[in-house]
C-alpha cells in the first residue's frame, strides 16, 4: 500500500468519525414535511376531481345509477392512482431534499432515503385520516342538527313514503260509509305486518285479527279481507327481501372498497420508499431533470 493510499484511508476514517460525532439525526424532518405538503396537496386535488367522477356515476332517478359494485371498484382504483401519484411526488421530494450524513455507504444511504420516504408516507396518511375524520364528524354534527330541526316537519312525509305504510293504506281502503280507521289500528297492523315479513309464517291469531279488523274497517266480506291479508303479507315479505338484498349488495361493495383502499395504501408505502431512494440517487449524482430545474 502506498503512502498516498494510506493517507487517503486515514482521511476518510477521520471524516466519517467526524460525521458520526455530530449527532445528526438520520431522519430529516424538513424534507419529510416538504414531502407531506406536496403529497397532501396532490391527494386533495386528485380526490376532488375523483369526487366529480363519482357523482357522474350516480343519479337521483331509479335505475340510472351505476351499481354499487362498480362504484366501489372505480373508487378503489382511483384511490390507488391517487396514492401512487402523491407518494411518488412526495417521496421523491423527500429523498432529493434529504441532507445526507457522511458516514453512510451507497446501500445505507438508499435505506435511509427510503426510510425517510416511508415516514413521509405515514405522516401524510395520518394527516389525511385526521382531515377525513374531522370532516365526517363535522358533517355528522351538522346533519344531526338539521335532522332534529326537520324531524317534526318531515315526519308525515317520511311516513307517506314508507312502503309498509303504503301497503296498510291500500289494505284499509273500503266503502265511503265504512267506519274510520284509527291510528291505533294502523300501528297494530304495522307491527303484525313486520313480524310476518321477517318470520317464516304469520301467526294464526294475528291473521284472524287482521281479517276481522280489515273487514270491520273497510266494510268488505271476511273472505275478501282474508285475501287482502294474504296479499299484504306476501307484498311485505317481497319488500323485506328487497331490503335484505340491497343491504347485502351494500355490504359487498363496502368490503371491496375497504380492501382496495388498504391495498392502495400498502402500494403507496412501497412507491414512497422507491421514490425517496430514486430522489436520493439523483441528489448524490446531481441528476438534472430537463424541464424542471429551469422551466423558463
Amino acid at each position: 500500500m502506498t503512502i498516498s493510499e494510506t493517507v487517503g484511508r486515514e482521511t476518510l476514517v477521520v471524516q466519517e468519525a467526524d460525521a458520526r460525532d455530530t449527532g445528526a439525526s438520520y431522519i430529516d424532518w424538513p424534507a419529510i414535511l416538504a414531502g407531506v405538503v406536496v403529497a397532501s396537496a396532490i391527494s386533495f386535488v386528485l380526490l376532488t376531481f375523483g369526487s366529480a367522477i363519482g357523482l357522474s356515476m350516480t343519479s337521483a332517478r331509479e335505475g340510472e345509477s351505476t351499481s354499487l359494485f362498480w362504484i366501489s371498484v372505480v373508487g378503489g382504483l382511483w384511490v390507488l392512482w391517487v396514492q401512487i401519484t402523491a407518494s411518488l411526488c412526495g417521496g421523491y421530494l423527500t429523498g432529493r431534499m434529504r441532507r445526507r450524513v457522511g458516514d453512510a455507504t451507497e446501500a445505507e444511504s438508499d435505506i435511509r432515503d427510503g426510510s425517510n420516504g416511508l415516514v413521509m408516507w405515514g405522516l401524510a396518511t395520518l394527516v389525511a385520516a385526521c382531515i377525513a375524520l374531522s370532516g365526517v364528524m363535522g358533517a355528522a354534527n351538522v346533519a344531526g342538527q338539521t335532522a332534529t330541526a326537520a324531524a317534526s316537519a318531515a315526519g308525515q312525509a317520511v311516513d307517506a313514503m314508507d312502503p309498509s305504510a303504503l301497503l296498510v293504506d291500500r289494505t284499509l281502503r273500503g266503502r265511503p260509509d265504512a267506519p274510520a280507521v284509527t291510528e291505533a289500528d294502523r300501528q297494530a297492523i304495522g307491527r303484525i305486518l313486520l313480524a310476518a315479513a321477517t318470520g317464516d309464517q304469520i301467526d294464526s291469531a294475528d291473521r284472524d285479527y287482521l281479517v276481522a279488523t280489515i273487514a270491520s274497517r273497510t266494510g268488505i266480506p271476511p273472505e275478501e279481507a282474508a285475501t287482502r291479508v294474504d296479499q299484504l303479507v306476501e307484498q311485505a315479505r317481497a319488500i323485506e327481501a328487497q331490503a335484505r338484498e340491497a343491504a347485502e349488495r351494500a355490504r359487498h361493495a363496502s368490503v371491496i372498497a375497504a380492501f382496495l383502499t388498504a391495498a392502495a395504501l400498502a402500494i403507496g408505502a412501497a412507491v414512497a420508499y422507491y421514490a425517496a431512494t430514486l430522489g436520493g440517487n439523483h441528489r448524490d449524482n446531481q441528476t438534472v431533470l430537463e424541464g424542471w430545474y429551469r422551466p423558463w
